[in-house]
């Protein structure tokens, strides 16, 4: 089974979205949250990265949930220090893509699979317009 890395500028930002993809797959799939600097402010640990990448790895690959560009390139970094890991860093959106993704990978999905699964979250229509006004 693959693993999911959320990794966010907050610590409870990438907690909140472990949390939600975890409820929604009834814990079946590997997932790690890594958020926040060391001192637990805003920012991203390259080593917390590192340590999260190990602990979800497995035979079958990592996806890799971002909030940001920066934390793209945060773990673009990290794994020029890991080159045997399997892993696809995701341009689909946090929740929607991790949500996406963590079904998929409850029921098999291979690592090519749950990262097309997290990018259809792109396409998910929320609103039936681009903005919704409210006039009182």
């Amino acid at each position: 089974m693959i693993g999911i890395l959320i990794v966010a500028h907050s610590e409870r930002l990438a907690s909140g979205v472990k949390e939600f993809a975890e409820q929604a797959t009834h814990g079946q799939v590997p997932i790690v949250a890594v958020g926040g600097a060391v001192d637990g402010s805003l920012g991203i640990s390259p080593e917390a990265i590192r340590e999260g990448l190990r602990r979800v790895a497995g035979n079958d690959g990592v996806l890799v949930l971002v909030d940001f560009t920066s934390a793209a390139l945060s773990v673009e970094a990290v794994l020029e220090d890991e080159a045997t890991m399997r892993v696809v860093i995701s341009n689909a959106p946090l929740v929607e893509g991790a949500y996406l993704a963590a079904v998929e990978a409850s029921v098999g999905a291979t690592l090519e699979e749950a990262a097309a699964a997290a990018l259809r979250g792109r396409d998910l229509i929320k609103v039936q317009s681009d903005c919704r006004m409210r006039y009182q």
